[in-house]
């Protein structure tokens, strides 16, 4: 392919141009190389002419197609140089370039393919990642059971574990399945099922819900008609069955005791927890004049099952114990100061500890917050910028602590009573 550019020092038309071409290189290069005989005989395509007329002038490219061989399409090339008129004006043509049609068609074939090739080993990646997600699907398919008489999807450890994850809904389960949870069973809506009340009776209850508004009221009408013992939440507008295995066993390890929830959001969310039914005294302890009552043993938490059990907390000082929703008022009563004071500490691994009137006591880094907190008669909050410990709650409820401010919980088995916890987060409510 010819690519050459021509200017005439005059108003010139197409038809001028091509006949110049042929006029003016007629017999230059012997009978082999005459233009129309090559273009008769199919070597010489056609010629295509472009002009444009500005101001008197013309200028315009012409594109010459070759089937010849290089040499022989450089001598045409050059020859279209030799044409100095077109019609009356005065002209120059010079050959800009010659391209190789096959190279161009070459790389745009390499191109091409290239694409191709992408999009098979695209199909071929859909294809296997389809038949493990449909071997999955059909293995999680078999493995989900129908419990109970309302026939809930559930895992098929749900019976047997002693302890159950209840979630929203069937999606919700065969996620969990999907990353080796088989003891999940779902509430499908929210009116309760009794399976799932009389579930809660007999089992360690951890109730799993989205982080949406139906997650909410699903955990309402949970804690007004069945046993919980623990919640997990999704991240806010996020459902369990979006979540990746790594979401899902960081909600799992991060969840909050009932009581601790109950103290912390109750009040903020309108929740009314259930009520559980009180057990008379046994026989032999009334005749020996003990009052005592028989207390449901404590079920085992999955998270600390390697953990052994605590000793009983020592008994709170003297003053009256305040219920969890009531400390947990107080507290966000005082939220400004204590806002306040977190704010200066924020970011630098430091804690204050402060009397009944929150004025601060000691100020200290965190590795030497407990042993502070040991030292001190009386220390009313700690206000730190790290994470709450189970180490630290058993301090703080030997030493009389009432209010304990931090950035987050830790894994913490056993939240002692008369303690109310705020996060950080809390304070911004206020």
């Amino acid at each position: 392919m010819v690519k050459a550019s021509l200017q005439a020092d005059g108003v010139v038309e197409k038809a001028d141009i091509i006949g110049a071409i042929f006029g003016q290189t007629e017999g230059l290069l012997g009978e082999e190389l005459d233009l129309r005989e090559l273009q008769k005989s199919g070597r010489i395509g056609r010629i295509e002419v472009e002009v444009t007329q500005n101001r008197g002038k013309s200028e315009g490219t012409i594109i010459v197609p070759s089937g010849l061989d290089q040499i022989e399409t450089s001598i045409l090339a050059s020859a279209l140089e030799t044409i100095d008129r077109i019609g009356p004006c005065k002209a120059r043509i010079a050959v800009n370039a010659i391209e190789d049609v096959r190279m161009a068609k070459r790389d745009k074939i390499i191109n091409r393919a290239k694409e191709l090739y992408l999009q098979i080993l695209e199909q071929s990646k859909n294809v296997s990642e389809n038949i493990t997600s449909a071997v999955r699907q059909s293995v999680q398919a078999q493995e989900i059971i129908s419990f109970g008489k309302e026939k809930l999807p559930a895992g098929p450890n749900v019976a047997n574990s002693d302890a159950i994850i209840v979630v929203e809904g069937r999606s919700d389960v065969l996620n969990l399945l999907k990353y080796g949870i088989k003891n999940a069973i779902a509430v499908e809506g929210t009116n309760i099922p009794q399976t799932i009340i009389d579930l809660s009776r007999e089992k360690n209850v951890t109730l799993f819900v989205d982080g949406d508004r139906g997650g909410e009221l699903i955990l309402k009408e949970m804690l007004q008609v069945a046993e919980v013992d623990a919640i997990a939440r999704a991240p806010p507008n996020l459902e369990v069955e979006e979540l990746s295995e790594k979401q899902i066993m960081k909600c799992l390890k991060n969840k909050i005791p009932v009581e601790q929830f109950i103290s912390m959001y109750g009040s903020v969310m309108g929740i009314q927890p259930l009520e559980k039914e009180k057990v008379q005294p046994l026989d032999k302890e009334k005749e020996s004049g003990k009052e005592v009552r028989e207390v449901s043993k404590e079920k085992e938490d999955p998270a600390v099952t390697r953990e052994r059990e605590r000793p009983p907390f020592p008994p709170l000082r003297e003053e009256k114990e305040e219920a969890p929703a009531e400390g947990f008022r107080r507290a966000m009563g005082n939220a400004e100061r204590y806002k306040e004071i977190f704010s200066g500490i924020e970011g630098q691994a430091k804690t204050v500890l402060t009397d009944d009137n929150l004025n601060p006591i000691v100020e200290c880094p965190i590795a030497e917050m407990i042993d502070k907190i040991r030292g001190l008669d009386r220390v009313h909050s700690v206000i730190f910028d790290g994470v709450i410990s189970q180490r630290l709650l058993d301090v703080a409820h030997e030493r009389g602590v009432r209010f304990i401010i931090a950035s987050r919980i830790g894994n913490v088995g056993k939240f002692p009573a008369g303690i109310t916890i705020l996060l950080r987060k809390d304070l911004d409510r206020k």
